[in-house]
């Protein structure tokens, strides 16, 4: 009894594993598109320079 446990445990952990790790890599590809399109939708600055649009 205790193996099929710890079977299905360990199943389970790798199931949400995998899903989170699946949700992470959709986040980061939503994050690249917005940070690309930062570049492309830049508004024009002071003194006709394009300046960075995001903070840091």
């Amino acid at each position: 009894m205790i193996p099929l446990l710890v079977v299905l445990l360990l199943a389970l952990i790798l199931f949400g594993a995998g899903f989170a790790l699946q949700a992470l890599w959709w986040i980061a590809v939503i994050v690249l598109v917005v940070w690309a399109l930062g570049f492309i939708f830049r508004s024009a600055g002071t003194g006709g320079r394009r300046g960075r649009w995001y903070r840091w």
